[in-house]
């Protein structure tokens, strides 16, 4: 059962529900711990002064904005208290815009926003209305002393919240010099059309869960592999040629072929998903072949 981490109300004008937040997303990145090479003993991070080299206590530990090398403003705790935003247990949508108005690249970090009790009528009646109307909802909320700028977003059942960056933290395009390159260039009609073909060739609907990480299924299958005493054998590196870059007419018309054959291709069963590494048991100093820990993220 998921864990809600933040709950209280939603307004619209003069309308309040009553509403859970819970996280949309779970990070599935493989983590590892630093080892001593010789025993594999854990590695313990100290803080240490750079001048001294003595350990540092935490309690003399301070906050510190670099302005020059070695030349810092220290900023203590109690001056950070008195400017962190006002805690509120409120998410008051302050406008409704077009969904088509806000650049995807603004999108940050996902939540499902759920009704509490006693919600769940106006609820519906929210997700409904912005569903027809085609409006997302702009608010802010205050989560773990920060203050986000976010978008409320009906999609089915549920209403999604993403908070979004700042303007001021997306980087301009007009700072990267190949992009002005690129646009002075106009693409020859032929090569256009081919181009639109191609796309056309490889159109599909979009299904997430064709795409796996393979990289990560890789790394487990290795970790479960090393944890059941397989000797690992590495692969020499084979280096391969530069191709010359081909004739951009030539290639388009080589990829439209290839797209074209694959699609009238018969289709291939799918194969059988290889089964998911089981997590290898701990062992506190792992010998050669030793078992490796499989962690989710917090």
């Amino acid at each position: 059962m998921a864990r809600a981490l933040w709950s209280g109300t939603l307004t619209f004008g003069l309308v309040t529900i009553p509403v859970k937040l819970y996280p949309a997303v779970q990070r599935r990145t493989v983590r590892f711990n630093q080892l001593d090479g010789e025993d594999h003993s854990r590695i313990q991070q100290r803080r240490v002064n750079a001048r001294t080299g003595e350990e540092v206590p935490y309690e003399r530990l301070v906050k510190g904005y670099e302005l020059t090398p070695d030349r810092y403003v220290v900023i203590t705790p109690e001056e950070l208290e008195s400017l962190d935003p006002k805690r509120s247990r409120t998410i008051e949508i302050e406008d409704f815009v077009d969904v088509a108005e806000i650049d995807p690249i603004l999108y940050d970090a996902p939540y499902y926003v759920a009704p509490a009790e006693g919600g769940a009528k106006p609820y519906r009646l929210l997700l409904d209305a912005m569903a027809q109307t085609g409006r997302v909802g702009i608010a802010r909320i205050v989560l773990r002393t920060k203050e986000h700028v976010v978008a409320l977003r009906p999609t089915g059942p549920v209403l999604e919240m993403s908070t979004l960056l700042f303007a001021d933290e997306v980087v301009d395009p007009a700072k990267i010099e190949e992009l002005g390159a690129a646009a002075e260039i106009e693409p020859v009609k032929r090569e256009l059309d081919i181009a639109k073909q191609l796309i056309g060739s490889l159109a599909a609907e979009f299904d997430p869960s064709r795409y796996r990480d393979e990289y990560r299924e890789r790394i487990l299958d290795l970790i479960e592999r090393k944890a059941q005493g397989e000797q690992i054998e590495i692969p020499a590196a084979v280096e391969t040629a530069a191709s010359p870059v081909p004739d951009l007419m030539s290639a388009l018309k080589a990829s439209l072929d290839a797209a074209r054959e694959k699609s009238s291709a018969p289709a291939a069963k799918p194969k059988a998903r290889k089964a998911q590494a089981k997590k290898p048991a701990a062992a506190r100093k792992p010998a050669a072949g030793a078992a490796a820990k499989r962690r989710a993220p917090s």
